[in-house]
């Protein structure tokens, strides 16, 4: 198995994409790329704190690869938007690839290379690359938000 990290705005939304990725065998959500020790939602939220709001996914390359789930990240934000996400703002929805290797920097800096050159985007894509750190998991409340929330609704 191996990880990727990945923060495109509310990281329920993001987890939410990834779970139904065949080759997914599970996500969480917390936070990464900041300064301050073991923060929680309320400290993220503040903006002190300077992390960003990630989905973790452990995978399995066998049945997916990691350009395919590089592919699903920029399908499912704004990659030209800077420290915003439709009607979130801060830095902690930030547009980020937390990479866990050299590989998976290799790929995701030509990636994003791609899909600046492609047209699809008439701004410069924001989207940061930079080398996973502490992951700091976020409260249980957090956790496949989405999916709970259609469970009460049954």
């Amino acid at each position: 198995m191996e990880k990727a990290t990945f923060g495109g705005g509310c990281f329920w939304g993001v987890e939410a994409a990834f779970r139904k990725v065949k080759g997914v065998v599970s996500t969480s959500v917390g936070y990464m790329g900041g300064h301050f020790p073991n923060p929680c939602y309320l400290d993220v939220l503040s903006r002190i704190t300077g992390h960003a709001e990630v989905a973790q996914v452990e995978y399995d390359p066998e049945k997916v690869s990691y350009e395919q789930l590089l592919d699903l990240f920029w399908s499912i934000h704004d990659p030209t938007t800077l420290n915003r996400q439709g009607p979130d703002r801060g830095e902690q929805y930030r547009s980020v690839i937390f990479f866990h290797n050299q590989e998976q920097e290799v790929l995701a800096r030509l990636s994003k290379q791609k899909l600046q050159v492609s047209g699809k985007f008439d701004k410069d894509i924001v989207t940061e690359i930079k080398p996973a750190s502490d992951y700091y998991l976020a409260d249980d409340y957090h956790q496949q938000y989405f999916e709970k929330k259609q469970k009460s609704l049954r």
